[in-house]
């Protein structure tokens, strides 16, 4: 009987023989991706504390385009990361092949990382990808679960750096970066850097208005949308009431106030009677746009000294029949805010159905998400 030839050998690191695969070039990559993870996660942080405040750590209420700035940071760093873990991962593969695979507890303990920090960064790259694209496909909810793995990605780079500290001093040293710049290296390195700006400057542009016009890939443009700001929901996906139309001309709906002293029903008329207000406010959503806008409407503290006044915070409730943000909470800051309204017109116009009529919540440096549309009842919570 013929003997089959053995199969090949499992390859080696030393297989491997292109300068790029070089602890140095790994070092660097890891670097910048380290910066990159680290703005994106500081970022989202804030972002998620927006939406699930914490009574002993408030978040201010300026600047006005804070969250505007901080949010088109989390994306775009969001954005640079995804060819940054590309190449680090291409410039490291070849150590995934030292045998034994079963090593020390040191490298047991560096696989580990790498194998946590990989996954959680894919987890997060492509579910965040998707959310700004409005892509959503998956069925679960997707702030709770990219805050949870943010953490664990957090967790694995730290674990991660800490491992190979030593790698990454001698990469630092004279003579290391020196060797980053030999052999192509330094090409390799800079052409990363430079996929990674091309994708941010690509994108930003929903955020970054000098940015407009190169911004090919940008998720929202403000300019060509109705009233000059985007629609992310429109009343039919929110199953809005077909009674409440301005088209129709029906005045017959009402605002519920509960506050400190009791509660009271406000009409349509009596809403426009008070004094009305005109400010500008960007609104910025988590999906990284934004856009410049001119409300027009009743300052909510004047609403609320109808029934004794901004006494704490505020559930701003939807005629939303369901979702995540069918109320959200305002803190009493924002409340008490001069420049938060419930908005009646929006950039000269009466507001539309799908930009919240009759009336929406617009708040200085807060995510358009929690600027809640189509608003029935305000209730002051003690």
């Amino acid at each position: 009987m013929r003997k089959l030839p053995a199969p090949p050998a499992p390859p080696t690191p030393e297989d491997f023989t292109s300068p790029v695969h070089d602890r140095t070039v790994v070092a660097r990559m890891g670097a910048l991706l380290g910066v990159a993870f680290t703005i994106c996660f500081l970022t989202g942080i804030l972002s998620h504390l927006h939406q699930y405040p914490i009574s002993w750590l408030p978040i201010p209420t300026g600047p006005a385009w804070g969250y505007r700035v901080t949010q088109g940071l989390h994306v775009a760093s969001g954005t640079a990361s995804v060819p940054l873990l590309l190449a680090k991962l291409y410039a490291a593969y070849p150590r995934l092949f030292t045998r034994p695979v079963v090593g020390s507890p040191v490298q047991m303990l560096e696989r580990a990382s790498i194998a946590v920090l990989v996954g959680s960064s894919l987890m997060m790259v492509s579910t965040g990808i998707a959310n700004v694209a409005g892509w959503y496909v998956f069925g679960f909810g997707f702030t709770k679960v990219h805050w949870a793995f943010a953490w664990v990605a957090i967790g694995a780079l730290a674990v991660h750096i800490a491992v190979k500290l030593p790698a990454i001093r001698d990469a630092l040293t004279p003579a290391g970066v020196a060797r980053s710049k030999s052999n192509g290296r330094r090409g390799f390195i800079l052409g990363a850097l430079a996929v990674a700006t091309g994708a941010v400057v690509l994108t930003v542009g929903s955020t970054i208005p000098a940015l407009d016009k190169v911004s090919v890939l940008r998720s929202r443009r403000p300019r060509n949308s109705p009233l000059g700001v985007p629609v992310n929901r429109t009343a039919a996906q929110a199953r809005i009431s077909p009674d409440l139309d301005p088209a129709t001309g029906d005045d017959s709906w009402q605002l519920s106030v509960r506050g400190t002293t009791g509660e009271r029903v406000v009409t349509a008329a009596e809403l426009r009677a008070l004094p009305q207000r005109t400010v500008s406010l960007p609104i910025a959503c988590v999906e990284g746009w934004s856009a410049d806008a001119t409300w027009q409407g009743v300052r909510l503290r004047d609403v609320l000294d109808l029934v004794g006044g901004v006494g704490g915070d505020v559930a701003v409730r939807s005629a939303e029949a369901s979702g995540t943000y069918r109320e959200s909470l305002l803190p009493r800051a924002y409340a008490d805010h001069p420049s938060t309204l419930l908005a009646l017109r929006l950039n000269g116009s009466r507001l539309t159905r799908d930009h919240g009529f009759p009336v929406r919540l617009i708040a200085p440096n807060r995510p358009g998400v929690l600027q809640t549309k189509w608003v029935t009842d305000l209730e002051v919570r003690s």
